[in-house]
């Protein structure tokens, strides 16, 4: 029996890394959590968490997670939920993102439409006059 020729690899991944000296600049304070603001942004768009899930290619516990803060966005996913969601990324990320110009009907507002939109002229004469007629009175 002879000796053995195997030396084990030495590693040097436990190495700490230096702190920086860069000094940047801090970010904005805000009480919402990047989390939050997605599942915000997802609310008001009219999308629920299967729905987002599905138009970005995730299963739904991976929405909750994202939006209760129990994974960190990433830059690409962050990209495609600003994607999903037609908003952008300064929207989604920044505490007090850029806000767009013209706020988008939610989804549950458009599915209303179209379902107007499908009734005969004559009935959408009518849903159309009894919404006038509530949006007049609240506005006063």
């Amino acid at each position: 029996m002879g000796t053995l020729l195997f030396h084990p690899p030495r590693y040097t991944a436990f190495v700490m890394p230096k702190a920086s000296k860069l000094k940047l600049m801090p970010l904005p304070s805000s009480d919402e959590t990047p989390g939050q603001r997605l599942a915000r942004i997802r609310r008001e768009r009219g999308f629920t968490q299967i729905e987002l899930a599905e138009k970005t290619g995730l299963v739904q516990a991976l929405v909750s997670d994202y939006e209760r803060g129990k994974l960190r966005l990433s830059a690409e996913m962050a990209i495609r939920f600003a994607t999903a969601l037609e908003v952008s990324t300064d929207e989604l990320l920044r505490p007090n993102g850029s806000k767009p110009l013209r706020r988008k009907p939610s989804r549950r507002v458009l599915r209303r439409m179209e379902r107007i939109q499908d009734l005969p002229p004559r009935r959408q004469y009518f849903v159309l006059k009894a919404l006038d007629a509530l949006l007049s009175s609240s506005a006063k």
